[in-house]
């Protein structure tokens, strides 16, 4: 080989050394937060939410302990306890992290506004001041909202559809949130064309909860809305008890509520945001910015009726209502 080819030939080669090299290189390890608002972690609830994230980013090629290391938090709705699991979070200097829900995205907003969130299960993203809007959400979060307020009206009417004889309900919201305060807003807006009186009862306090249902189911023709929040969830054993124990006929805003025993339930598939969610999550890790992914409502409503409790209730589901259910549990 001629002198002048063979230094072609080494430069050629010496060229592709570094795309070997990085071929040969292990994945970097990423990192990202994940905090609850709702559940705690030995809730079954917290299991299904954060299995399915960690399959759905799996199947993008993201691995625990591969390529990716996941820090969970779960503040049980407790305000206090978000903030504090928000800090710990953002301290670890993640490369982005997961929110569910209002309470938890609320606080790491506060304390940062460069990494990127990703949120779920969030009722009133612009309301909450979150993002500037659903198409260009223009800061360092977006996500995947709750619903739209509307929906909140649909939970009376099924009440009404469920129970004719209910003329009076009790609405348990989290006032400590937009949402919440916007969910009773729509129910009380409804209630007079529904026939239903409403009356809110706040959930921080399972304590209080049980005082205000209490005296409520006192009187006749008595009925419960239940409105989406991190607290309801948490507190969900002791509303279904209730709604059991005083024979009141009620609407939940998911089908967890159903499956342990609700009457029944009109809304998104919660877990399901948590799959759609691994798709940003994804695409973010790939250098994409929060500010230029919209934010994304449900796709997938589902209405869950539990026939056995419906006949612990002396209720008779109408057949219209049953052939709308997308579960039915017996």
């Amino acid at each position: 080989m001629r002198r002048r080819d063979f230094v072609k030939a080494l430069i050629g080669a010496g060229a592709a050394w570094p795309v070997l090299v990085r071929a040969q290189q292990p994945d970097r390890m990423r990192r990202i937060g994940v905090l609850l608002g709702g559940p705690g972690v030995d809730d079954p609830d917290f299991q299904a939410r954060t299995d399915t994230l960690a399959q759905a980013l799996q199947q993008l090629g993201w691995i625990e302990g591969r390529n990716l290391q996941i820090d969970h938090r779960s503040s049980g709705g407790d305000t206090e306890r978000s903030r504090k699991f928000a800090a710990e979070l953002v301290a670890l200097n993640p490369d982005l992290i997961v929110a569910s829900g209002t309470v938890t995205v609320a606080p790491l907003l506060q304390i940062t506004r460069t990494v990127p969130i990703v949120f779920v299960n969030v009722g009133d993203p612009v309301g909450a001041g979150f993002v500037d809007s659903l198409a260009r959400p223009g800061g360092n979060a977006t996500g995947f909202a709750l619903f739209e307020y509307n929906l909140s009206a649909k939970w009376l009417e099924l009440l009404k559809q469920i129970a004719p004889s209910v003329t009076r309900a009790v609405v348990l919201r989290d006032p400590a949130i937009v949402a919440g305060i916007g969910q009773f807003a729509v129910i009380q807006s409804v209630a007079p064309s529904v026939g239903i009186d409403v009356s809110p009862i706040n959930v921080h306090d399972a304590d209080e909860i049980e005082r205000a249902v209490s005296a409520f189911a006192r009187t006749a023709n008595g009925g419960m809305v239940v409105t989406a929040g991190g607290l309801a969830t948490v507190r969900r054993k002791v509303i279904i008890d209730l709604a059991a124990r005083h024979k009141l006929p009620a609407v939940y805003y998911r089908r967890l509520y159903v499956a342990d025993g609700g009457l029944i339930s009109y809304g998104p598939d919660y877990i399901d945001q948590y799959r759609r969610a691994a798709s940003y999550v994804d695409r973010i890790l790939k250098g994409e910015k929060p500010s230029d992914l919209p934010v994304q409502t449900p796709t997938k409503y589902e209405l869950v009726i539990n026939l056995k409790t419906a006949k612990a209730l002396g209720i008779a589901v109408p057949p219209a209502l049953l052939a709308q259910a997308n579960e039915i549990i017996e």
